[in-house]
């Protein structure tokens, strides 16, 4: 009863915080045996997914798997909704359609991993390595501070701000200084999004949505943005040199401080 109370409390403690804004880490003790244990192990977790059927997919809600090796995994369909994975090493694994709201992947190896489909709402991902990842046509309203994400996918992806949920504060996806380098953005909603100091040289925008978004000091050397939606983009300080198919972006017009736009 006291473990499912804590869960709980945990998890009302990680959507009222992210009412002020989704940088919780610093009301949190990272280096606490809560944030960097594991309750169960790889043969346990495997064991929970051989048991888990379409209709009741494995469930590890609240659950301690910090520092766990789950690499290579097929963790699709799975719930880890206020899971503590920081550190988890997931290369590899497939967690398509996995439930991750409210998850702390700090620091957490998900290169190569694929999470197609998967709801990352209100996640904690600071530092965590993405490289090579396959987030296409998920729901991403996370904190990747500091992640890499080089050559990874969030074509079709929605990072934009939940308009709807103005009561829990401006939810929408966090990446700052995050290394984008060859990121496939197509077709990505990535309006209101932070992108402040975010490298995105060589990047592929077609058809994305930059509407709103933060932008300032960015590096979008070489980046490909037909058809992109800049309308409202706060590019202050933002380096855009060789930019491919800048011709054919909308809204060019409308960005904000353009004046202050590096061009060269």
């Amino acid at each position: 009863m006291k473990r499912s109370i804590g869960t709980a409390a945990l998890g009302l403690a990680l959507v009222a915080m992210t009412a002020t804004a989704q940088d919780m880490m610093r009301h949190i003790d990272l280096s606490s045996p809560d944030m960097v244990s594991a309750e169960l192990t790889r043969g346990e977790v495997e064991a929970a997914l051989a048991a888990a059927t379409i209709a009741a997919p494995a469930d590890f809600t609240g659950k301690r798997l910090s520092g766990l090796d789950l690499s290579g995994l097929n963790l699709s369909g799975a719930t880890f909704r206020a899971a503590r994975l920081n550190k988890t090493k997931l290369a590899g694994a497939r967690l398509d359609r996995a439930i991750l709201d409210q998850a702390w992947l700090v620091g957490a190896d998900l290169t190569g991993a694929s999470l197609r489909n998967a709801n990352l709402f209100a996640s904690q991902m600071a530092r965590a390595r993405l490289d090579g990842a396959d987030l296409s046509g998920a729901r991403v309203a996370a904190d990747l501070t500091g992640a890499s994400l080089v050559g990874a996918s969030i074509a079709g992806a929605n990072l934009g701000a939940d308009m709807r949920n103005q009561s829990m504060g401006l939810m929408r996806a966090v990446l700052k200084s995050a290394n984008l380098e060859r990121l496939n953005a197509r077709g990505a909603d990535l309006s209101r999004v932070d992108l402040e100091f975010a490298v995105l040289k060589s990047g592929d925008l077609t058809g994305a949505s930059l509407k709103g978004a933060q932008l300032g000091g960015a590096d979008l050397t070489s980046i490909t943005v037909v058809d992109t939606d800049f309308d409202g983009a706060d590019l202050d300080t933002a380096r855009l040199i060789a930019p491919i198919g800048l011709d054919r972006a909308r809204n060019f017009d409308k960005i904000k401080n353009r004046d202050r736009l590096i061009r060269q």
